[in-house]
């Protein structure tokens, strides 16, 4: 006799808020929802009803559940939910999702694909992964409307510390996806109950908390339990569910089944049901009576089966089950039946030889009942059993059989698991869950204070975790734990190894201090007589303390500071490190030592010139090939598209590296070569890829804490506002910069030459954007410098040939060092050298400059024309050159881009010519169309552009070549329009209507 509700009851309010969830998920507006309560209250119920809605909408559906194996098992809900939905048909072949493919193999192992990136994915790269795959689940054809996509994660207080980070960041990133996450977990404090809240107090999810049920509701689901209408049940039995069941649908239903199934509670045929003696007395009180009561009554063999199958967890897999029982298939099948009728044992999810009982407090009861050594004989029978059947314990077993040897009485052999399994997942990238296992390992055997060889190798491999996960604090903190002599004792080499992780650690983290602590601590290890595993790679980490000013012994050996730049000295000093390290190394055959030294050493041999950087990444590439390193192939491929483009303006090679990093599905990669690309994009003047290609690496980087990413992204997006004339924007950008820590940066000449300078020049205000460069010049006589984009060898130059504050003799020296030669910097060079000409009354020589600069200057829109405007100040002082023909052409473009100044001062000097000028009244398409509508005209929108920077009536004059008295008269009328009270209010709303 079935004793459970064909439908939900008392869950009215929740249920509408899941199925309003699901009409929201098929029209691109996601959600998560969290459904919370104790157990058995009815939140698998209510998840199964929403499931059921939405396979009957056409939506599809993916379904997983916690780990109940007792130990973390990695992504194991998110795994379980995808393979729900594509264990037949296999990896989604959607083209969007290729490059994504090694992160959603780090999901599904049996995704992977052969040629895999050299490190795992991060967690953010898995989490937009998944992301990205619901979404093209949910759209499935872009042609038509999205038919929808409906997550469940069940008992997620159970899932591993992965799978919450992952889902967290799923959660923020929902609205706009056609997709539904229902997430079910108990209220007791852990981090899937903090998660949830946390996710509800910033507004990205709705919580369902589920209360018990009311004694209305509780007598309307006994009678639904029982296929009874409402109030057909005798009043006995309706007072006792009401008394016992503390309004717990789970409960409801055990007591149920429990006086049915002694007799108690008989249906007559006519009468319906009826009570026969009394149902307080021979009918269980507890759950754990119910359920043993049951059990019982099943034959002995098929109780030992159940008793084994609690012990293997909640959820079980049939083979597993089989072996430690010895049952043939026939019996085992019978049995399995029996267990399902008497409401104890389901099928489990979409693996066919998976079974689990049918609440998590089914299990728990049986194991109450059994005595501690009779679990302990089954927990010992069932790991042997398993280990024979899976040789080497791949994926989950070797969790479950550790579990299975902890509950044996087995402590060792169950830490030695753990422990095993926490590399395994460390090396998967699931820093987290390695912590954990590690965790419970080292509790195993002995704790913290254990003195033990097997308690110093758990805590030594923690010190990796803790370090891959970023807890360096935590990481140092253990190791100056572990002993330094005696049984116990790791050794020197083990120790200087561990060191070493620490340092590389501190210094991908930017905490030079450390790092640098950490590197004298592995020198006096090592000793002079260690081998090039571990020099080499200490090498490369003094190498970047040394060109950071972070000292190191090995960087003062040798080396004369007398009369040398400390910047120049300094990156002097990491060359030669990182030299040693690089040859040694390879020729060792440490191939990954050797490749991180190459790329240090590519990046420093600039300063040499692009042709000796190049011949490392060569190199590099070479040595990545050999080795089958693809990741590092593919990270040569990208420094040497950079070095092209900055060579000679072409971005062929660094597209076809970004291409590369797609297919091999190398996310660290992608975002680096997109935002290079994004960089590259500003200096061609194509603003609004920049712009793209910039705000998506920035959330990417600032989840992940890529300082030194996010930086290059942040002054990416400083200079496409700058190179516009957007100061505002550009300040804004420019601050957020300064508070992730960019006046510590190495790209900090940038703020200062490619954007403060560009910007000043844009306002026509020379003086500041000199000034600029000075601040430039001088932090890079202080620090060493590999960026050569930063005004020092082309703009800077130019500015002082204009002012006359540059000699030739200067400009020869300038115009000989190798970073002059770059495209970029070369269009302004030549322009320098023409104005020198000129001035020196050489006008074929400087017009011969100007053609020269114009080619160098072919891929830089913006440049090329701010270029013309500045030597053609020049050449019409001095007489030659073609100046009209050029302030005519900078005119045009600066008057198209929304540069009200560079236009308005190429038109002073054209009519200073005596040229025609273009009167700017027409071309109402460059005003906003919510501006046209107000009816302010071209010139209000050249003042209301500075207005929103918040310039006075004196700039905005002298900016616009007009008197301050016109000004005025547009400020006043744009009021008007405005409906603004005063200034600030104009400012105000002209920042708001002209931002991009």
């Amino acid at each position: 006799m079935l004793t459970s509700s064909p439908y939900v009851v008392g869950r009215a309010e929740e249920l509408r808020v899941l199925l309003d969830g699901l009409i929201d998920a098929r029209r691109g507006r996601g959600r998560a929802v969290f459904v919370g309560g104790e157990a058995g209250i009815g939140k698998t119920r209510l998840t199964a009803d929403c499931a059921y809605r939405a396979v009957a909408d056409g939506m599809a559906v993916l379904r997983g559940r916690g780990s109940s194996a007792g130990a973390p098992v990695p992504f194991r809900p998110i795994a379980e939910a995808l393979l729900s939905l594509f264990r037949v048909s296999g990896p989604p072949q959607d083209p969007s999702l290729t490059p994504y493919r090694s992160a959603l193999a780090a999901l599904v192992p049996d995704w992977r694909v052969e040629q895999r990136p050299a490190t795992p994915p991060s967690l953010t790269d898995i989490a937009e992964a998944l992301l990205r795959l619901l979404g093209a689940v949910g759209r499935e054809d872009p042609d038509r409307p999205p038919r929808g996509c409906l997550l469940i994660v069940e008992d997620l207080h159970e899932a591993d510390a992965e799978t919450l980070a992952v889902l967290d960041y799923v959660i923020d990133n929902l609205d706009g996806l056609p997709v539904l996450l229902v997430v079910t977990l108990r209220q007791h404090p852990c981090p899937a109950l903090d998660l949830a809240l946390d996710a509800a107090a910033r507004r990205q999810a709705r919580r369902l908390d589920l209360l018990p049920l009311d004694d209305a509701q509780t007598a309307e689901l006994a009678a639904a339990c029982l296929s009874a209408a409402p109030g057909a049940l005798p009043a006995a039995v309706v007072e006792r569910v009401v008394r016992d069941a503390g309004g717990n649908p789970f409960v409801i239903e055990e007591l149920l089944s429990g006086m049915v199934t002694a007799g108690a509670l008989r249906r007559d045929p006519v009468r319906g049901w009826e009570v026969f003696g009394d149902v307080a007395t021979g009918v269980p009180t507890t759950v754990v009576r119910s359920v043993v009561q049951r059990a019982a009554r099943i034959d002995p063999a098929g109780r030992e089966m159940l008793n084994v199958a609690a012990v293997l967890g909640r959820r079980f897999a049939l083979p597993v089950l089989q072996l430690v029982t010895g049952l043939d298939d026939r019996s085992l099948l019978i049995h399995l039946r029996a267990g399902i009728d008497a409401r104890l044992l389901s099928p489990s999810g979409p693996v066919a030889d998976r079974y689990e009982f049918r609440h998590a407090m089914v299990a728990d009861a049986l194991l109450a009942d059994l005595l501690p050594a009779e679990r302990a004989a089954i927990a010992r029978r069932a790991a042997g059993e398993v280990e024979l059947a899976y040789p080497g314990l791949p994926g989950e077993w070797r969790q479950l059989v550790a579990v299975l040897r902890q509950s044996a009485g087995e402590p060792e052999a169950a830490a030695r698991l753990f422990a095993e399994a926490a590399e395994e997942a460390r090396l998967g990238g699931a820093t987290e869950s390695a912590v954990a296992l590690l965790e419970r390992a080292l509790e195993l055997v002995g704790g913290d204070g254990a003195a033990t060889a097997a308690a110093s190798a758990i805590r030594e491999q923690l010190v990796h975790a803790l370090a891959d996960s970023g807890r360096f604090d935590q990481a140092r903190d253990l190791a100056r734990t572990l002993p330094l002599g005696g049984p116990a004792a790791l050794g020197d080499d083990r120790t200087a190894a561990l060191h070493l992780r620490l340092a590389r650690a501190a210094v991908t983290a930017g905490r030079l201090a450390d790092a640098a602590e950490q590197a004298a601590l592995v020198r006096t290890l090592l000793g002079p007589t260690a081998g090039p595993e571990r020099t080499c790679a200490l090498e490369v980490v003094e190498a970047h303390l040394a060109l950071a000013g972070v000292g190191c012994p090995a960087a003062d050996s040798g080396t004369d500071r007398d009369g040398v730049p400390e910047g120049e000295w300094r990156t002097a000093a990491a060359e030669r490190l990182a030299r040693r390290a690089a040859e040694r190394a390879e020729a060792a055959g440490l191939a990954e030592i050797a490749c991180q030294a190459w790329q240090l050493l590519a990046l420093l041999e600039r300063r040499h010139g692009f042709d000796r950087a190049d011949g490392c990444l060569r190199r590099l590439l070479d040595l990545a090939a050999r080795h089958r390193l693809p990741g590092w192939q593919v990270d040569a491929q990208l420094r040497l598209g950079v070095n092209e483009f900055m060579q000679v303006g072409e971005s062929v090679q660094l597209e076809r590296a970004h291409r590369a990093a797609l297919d091999l599905g190398a996310l660290d990669l992608v975002r680096s070569a997109e935002s290079t690309l994004a960089m590259h994009a500003v200096l061609r003047g194509d603003y609004a890829r920049a712009r793209t290609l910039s705000d998506q690496g920035l959330e990417a980087s600032a989840r992940l804490r890529n300082v030194d990413h996010h930086q290059f992204l942040l002054l990416t997006r400083a200079m496409v506002a700058a190179h516009q004339g957007r100061r505002a924007e550009m300040t804004d950008v420019l601050a957020e910069f300064d508070r992730w820590d960019g006046a510590e940066s190495l790209q900090l000449p940038l703020a200062y030459g490619n954007c403060r300078a560009v910007c000043a020049l844009l306002e026509e205000d020379r003086v500041l954007a000199l000034a600029e460069f000075d601040l430039a010049r001088r932090w890079e006589a202080r620090h060493p410098s590999v960026f050569y984009l930063n005004g020092a060898h082309g703009l800077h130059p130019l500015l002082r040939a204009l002012a006359g504050t540059g000699s030739a003799e200067e400009h020869a020296r300038t115009a000989a060092d190798h970073a002059a030669g770059l495209a970029w910097n070369r269009q302004f060079e030549r322009l320098a050298y023409a104005v020198h000409l000129g001035r020196a009354g050489q006008a074929d020589a400087a017009a011969e400059a100007v053609a020269e600069a114009a080619r160098a200057a072919r891929p830089f829109a913006m440049a090329r024309h701010l270029g013309l405007r500045l030597v053609a100040e020049a050449a019409l002082a001095d007489g030659w050159g073609e100046p009209v023909g050029w302030l005519r052409s900078a005119e045009e473009y600066f008057h198209r881009a929304g540069v009200p100044a560079v236009g308005a001062a190429c038109r002073r000097l054209l009519r200073e010519a005596g040229a025609g000028v273009p009167q700017r009244r027409t071309g109402t398409e460059q005003v906003p169309e919510g501006l046209r509508g107000r009816r302010v005209t071209v010139r209000e929108y050249e003042v209301v552009l500075l207005v929103a920077q918040r310039l006075g009536n004196q700039e905005i004059a002298a900016r616009l070549s007009i008197s301050p008295r016109t000004v005025e008269k547009h400020v006043a009328s744009l009021l008007e329009k405005a409906g603004q009270p005063n200034r600030t209010a104009l400012a105000d709303w002209a920042a708001r209507n002209t931002s991009p």
